[in-house]
């Protein structure tokens, strides 16, 4: 335990207790080990069980309002994403823009902050995927020069209007609990304009530079080319005559992805019969080849000329990719407990993750956010995932016209909830929960889907970390913190203290969620405020919008999402991104004060 000198507060074993379940909740974030919702429950029964807070103070977050206006604001966008309204995007910016690489950038960009200042930027940034996947197609321009800018741009927006991200709500509602007025809807409008306005240029006019040029002849054919093989089935085998299923194939690793009998190219169903002199392309491990030489009735072809995922295709069959969206049940389980198969009607042929093509043994991978799937099946069966909140296909989708209208409708209920909020005709959670439930009202989702749209671990993350920030304020520990940092920085200036704040905000969103990071940081900025003789409001909205934007690693969701479909590399977000965030670090410090005065 340390002694107060020169204004510092004491070091209790309190504080350093709080301390030390802070820095293993970081330590945990960042390498994973357990799922966030799961650390985040475990930290609450800590801080219950050491007596830092009480069984109502560790779950009275729960019951605060942002959890309804998070929970609508996801059921929302789902009905957007679904209703297809965005289908025809990439065709009317292709018609603007043409072939200008600057141009459709412009668009992209300007369209996406504007669509993610209402709509959750990770879901954003996923529905808008295919959409720019189609207009690269038609404009000639490789997609990895616009998928990041895609998902800048989202997060950029994000920082218009209080709905932009969650981060914004969470921030509100702790602001408010904590004796300042709650944000209000357009408040941070003319600082995000402003952000917005020079990510964008940045990316238009220099950001690009710093991109790949990765076109589709180049992408990688995520590894499948060394995992195909043609097996012929030999006249007399045992296997002439058997369903697929009933064979030994599966059993020896090997997974039938086509079947080429004569001129014609079948689809693997489980119940096709095989029949003598088929050619089967499969696509196995090395080992799973070797047992094919010891086994009799079947022979490997030598005059083997396949390329990849193209050789998989045919008329009745087709190829395409499809992502795992991030309130997807799929995640953190395996093809084969979901089967997945069965389940889709679909066969998984490879994952890209992170720059890496998985493409053998991958049925017990457990699945994560911003996975691209390679999925092989009939077309009815992609079309089927146009309504699926667990996958999305990249590529653009038909939706129904009637779909369409109820879409429209999905936009205007939203527009009136947006509008009702912001003129306080009515409180914000109920007009976001009166809009979520007149979206259920068209039918266009049951209450089934509308609940696995809601991200539960987000929901249980906010409100966890919500309870953390109390504890922070009880124990003292936000005015120790606060103590040091004015100590440190005060003889350097206010504007050291600023920038201080805003990179240890950007610092910690990379371990931890952006909500997660301000929820943080928000009780010793307040505290450091009030120490200072300083507006803290300044401070807080200072935290809530850096919180929001680091673009230095691609660890934020909108960039995972990304991540596989430009096939990317870390150094991609690294290389063009840091700029962008030292750009808005500057912007900051000089705007936030400007528009929020400090005194």
């Amino acid at each position: 335990m340390s002694s107060a000198t020169g204004g510092r507060l004491a070091m209790t074993l309190t504080i350093l207790l709080v301390l030390v379940l802070l820095a293993a909740v970081v330590l945990v974030f960042s390498f994973e080990w357990l799922p966030v919702d799961v650390t985040t429950l475990l930290l609450l029964i800590a801080l219950v069980v050491t007596g830092l807070l009480s069984v109502e103070e560790a779950f009275i977050g729960f019951s605060n309002d942002i959890i309804l206006i998070l929970a609508s604001i996801f059921v929302l966008s789902g009905a957007l994403m679904k209703g297809g309204v965005l289908d025809y995007l990439g065709e009317t910016i292709h018609r603007i823009a043409g072939g200008s690489q600057s141009k459709v950038l412009l668009c992209v960009m300007g369209v996406t902050s504007f669509i993610s200042s209402f709509m959750n930027n990770t879901t954003t940034t996923a529905v808008l995927a295919p959409a720019v996947l189609g207009l690269c197609k038609r404009s000639r321009i490789a997609p990895s020069k616009v998928l990041i800018p895609l998902a800048f741009a989202s997060m950029l927006g994000g920082t218009c209007t209080l709905i932009g991200t969650s981060t914004n709500v969470a921030a509100s509602a702790y602001v408010k609990a904590h004796g300042l007025a709650p944000f209000t809807m357009f408040e941070f409008l003319p600082a995000g304009l402003a952000i917005c306005a020079v990510g964008i240029l940045y990316m238009v006019l220099v950001g690009h530079r710093f991109l790949p040029e990765r076109t589709e002849a180049s992408e990688p054919e995520y590894s499948l080319r060394e995992y195909l093989s043609e097996v012929v089935v030999t006249a007399g085998s045992p296997l002439a005559g058997q369903a697929i299923r009933d064979t030994q194939l599966a059993r020896m690793g090997l997974q039938v992805r086509a079947i080429q009998r004569g001129d014609r190219r079948l689809y693997p169903d489980p119940y096709v019969q095989l029949q003598e002199g088929d050619l089967l392309i499969v696509q196995a491990s090395r080992e799973g080849l070797l047992q094919v030489k010891e086994t009799a009735g079947i022979d490997i072809r030598s005059d083997l000329k396949l390329t990849g995922a193209q050789d998989l295709a045919s008329e009745s069959v087709g190829i395409a990719e499809a992502l795992l969206m991030p309130q997807s049940g799929l995640i953190g389980r395996t093809l084969r407990e979901l089967d997945f198969r069965r389940r889709f009607g679909l066969a998984v042929l490879a994952i890209y993750r992170k720059g890496h093509a998985l493409a053998a043994r991958i049925g017990e991978l457990p699945l994560r956010l911003g996975d691209v799937l390679l999925l092989q099946g009939k077309p009815e069966r992609f079309r089927a995932l146009a309504d699926n909140a667990d996958l999305w296909i990249l590529q653009e989708t038909e939706h129904r016209p009637s779909q369409r209208r109820k879409g429209l409708w999905v936009v205007g209920i939203f527009l009136l909830a947006v509008i009702a909020s912001s003129l306080s005709w009515v409180p914000l959670p109920i007009a976001f929960l009166g809009a979520a439930l007149a979206v259920i009202g068209t039918r266009l989702m049951t209450m089934e889907e509308a609940y696995n749209l809601i991200d539960w671990r987000l929901l249980i993350l906010i409100a966890g970390m919500t309870a953390f920030g109390k504890a922070m304020q009880k124990t003292g520990t936000a005015d120790y913190l606060a103590s040091l940092i004015v100590h440190w920085t005060e003889p350097l200036g206010v504007t050291f203290v600023l920038i201080a704040f805003v990179v240890l905000t950007i610092l910690l969103t990379q371990p931890m969620s952006n909500a997660a990071a301000a929820l943080v940081v928000l009780p010793v900025a307040l505290t450091t405020a009030q120490q200072m003789g300083l507006n803290p409001r300044t401070f807080a909205i200072l935290i809530t919008l850096s919180a929001s934007l680091s673009f230095i690693t691609p660890f934020e969701p909108s960039c995972l999402i990304v991540y596989g479909p430009g096939k990317y590399r870390f150094r991609d977000f690294l290389v063009s991104g840091l700029p962008l965030t030292a750009l808005v670090v500057v912007l900051l410090v000089v705007l936030v004060p400007m528009i929020w005065p400090l005194r």
